[in-house]
């Protein structure tokens, strides 16, 4: 059988570099004209742009709060198609999940059976490093560390102090990077900010970077697993339908590439921009309206009437509609702003649900987490995670209609977020995921 380099790169906790580092090893594989496959544990929808950019394959997430165990073994093989090499990125630290470590980095590399690169920031620390590190190699036997990293050292002195540490618990060192501010990820509101054109230019030095401070070859010995064995799941039901999904460079560009291929086995799938003033197409069986970001676009998209009419003839002859986050944004009467050129701060948009969502400085509040429902005898996941809110009233209660479900988070509590259902049209602040779910019975 057939051996490819294979890894997931975590660290001990977020900010230590596995961003930088997994777009530099993707980008330094391509180079050596590797065919890589990148992925992302999470539900993160934009450090994939990152990967997809680098790679020029679409990352694919992995997550086993929102799918089970046996579905995400079956992406990361199905996905794994012709390539060279499996690259995964973590999120937060390697053990933080949902609850405990449930959902963690190290639950998939424990599901996939893949090796761990382990990302280590190393400023201001030297040999204290030891007891950290020795108790990521021996906390769980099932999850196997191939080697480290280590991210911002000082100086070739600092690195051989980090080395020492290594020797000392029989640890691989694969190289490191120096401490470069450059090399560090701007970030914004809602994760690192892909608004942001990274030259050329900036992705090469990190590449060569890398070339010269990390061993490569050795990392890639240490990695090499048999090619993923796919397993066939049933079969998806098919369809002739005319999907329209609203996809631009940020308003509506939260989009998980398996959704995409799961449209595509039901029909013939379009793309349209909403910021755009034009009709939307005639004869259309379902619009999915995703996330993204709106609130920074809410004055052309309100400017586009035409689209925003043929939507609301859409939605009122019964047109099936699921939007999410942002497409439940674009559905509301408007955005709301501490000031802007129009009455009152807002932004007028398709007025399909009674709610108006706010931008000002005094609603701003992170919503984030994982969500789960029960709707259409369908048990349904997904996440959240927005700054922007439901407006209130002047009494300080929130005006809109009543919600369809309810909704909980990964353990069980109560949520105040809604589901909001109006003919055929579905919406929520949730993004959900379709993996294991039948969309079309929902309607």
């Amino acid at each position: 059988m057939k051996n490819i380099p294979q890894f997931l790169i975590a660290a001990p906790t977020s900010g230590a570099g596995k961003t930088t580092v997994s777009r530099g090893l993707m980008a330094l594989l391509v180079s050596m004209g590797k065919t890589v496959q990148p992925y992302k544990c999470g539900p993160d929808y934009i450090d994939t742009k990152f990967h997809t950019k680098v790679c020029g394959r679409s990352s694919v997430n992995l997550d086993t709060f929102m799918a089970s165990e046996d579905h995400v073994r079956e992406l990361y093989a199905r996905y794994a198609k012709d390539a060279d090499a499996l690259v995964v990125e973590g999120m937060m630290g390697m053990y933080d999940g949902y609850e405990r470590d449930k959902g963690s980095s190290a639950e998939i590399a424990r599901l996939l059976d893949i090796p761990v690169v382990l990302v280590v920031d190393a400023k201001s620390a030297a040999y204290s490093m030891a007891p950290l590190l020795k108790g990521f190699m021996t906390f769980r036997e099932d999850v196997q560390i191939a080697g480290i990293i280590f991210n911002k050292v000082g100086s070739a002195r600092h690195y051989a102090m980090l080395q020492e540490v290594c020797d000392d618990l029989g640890l691989t060192c694969f190289g490191y990077l120096p401490k470069q501010k450059e090399q560090e990820q701007g970030s914004r509101y809602l994760g690192l900010d892909f608004s942001q054109t990274e030259g050329k230019e900036a992705l090469n030095q990190l590449v060569n970077t890398l070339k010269q401070h990390v061993d490569i070859k050795l990392l890639l010995k240490r990695v090499m697993r048999p090619v993923p064995k796919r397993v066939r799941k049933g079969s998806r039901k098919t369809g002739k339908w005319n999907i329209l999904v609203a996809n631009n460079e940020e308003s509506f560009s939260f989009l998980y590439k398996e959704h995409l291929d799961i449209l595509r086995t039901l029909g013939k799938v379009r793309t349209f921009n909403p910021e755009l003033n034009k009709p939307l197409p005639k004869n259309i069986d379902l619009i999915y309206l995703p996330g993204g970001y709106p609130e920074k676009h809410a004055e052309r998209l309100s400017k586009a009437q035409k689209t925003l009419d043929s939507l609301r003839n859409y939605v009122e002859a019964g047109g099936k509609v699921l939007a999410e986050c942002g497409g439940l944004i674009y559905l509301s009467q408007g955005i709301v702003y501490d000031s802007s050129p129009t009455s009152f701060g807002v932004y007028p948009l398709a007025g399909i649900f009674n709610v108006y969502i706010s931008m000002r400085k005094v609603d701003r509040k992170l919503s984030l987490g994982y969500r789960q429902l029960e709707y259409k005898g369908q048990t349904l996941k997904g996440h959240e995670f927005h700054y922007t809110q439901y407006m209130k009233q002047e009494g300080g209660d929130l005006l809109m209609p009543p919600s369809v479900t309810k909704v909980y988070d990964a353990r069980g509590k109560l949520t105040p977020t809604p589901v909001f259902r109006y003919k055929n049209v579905i919406a929520s602040y949730t993004h959900l995921y379709w993996g294991e779910v039948d969309i079309t019975a929902l309607f």
